[in-house]
């Protein structure tokens, strides 16, 4: 697995309003680039998340790519795999 970005946000089981709120924080800490990384159930979150953010909040930054990847786990029934996405928004100046 790769090391994560510096400006990273994990999207987890929180409203989405609390992870745009951590990428806006992000942006106005001067990052040029930030990261939302989810997994499972969680990527739905993590789209909304840019969504919002992108339309409603943020002027000049854009999607820089998406990632997709499927990660193994350990569970207590053994190894299994969950998917898991990245995307990266970049502001321009």
């Amino acid at each position: 697995m790769q090391q994560p970005r510096e400006n990273t946000v994990f999207v987890g089981n929180k409203p989405v309003m609390n992870y745009v709120l951590a990428v806006i924080t992000q942006f106005n800490n001067g990052a040029e680039e930030v990261a939302i990384k989810a997994r499972g159930k969680a990527i739905s979150r993590a789209v909304d998340t840019v969504e919002i953010a992108l339309n409603r909040f943020l002027e000049g930054v854009t999607k820089k790519e998406i990632i997709t990847s499927t990660e193994i786990i350990d569970t207590d029934s053994g190894k299994t795999n969950v998917s898991s996405i990245e995307i990266v928004l970049v502001y321009h100046k």
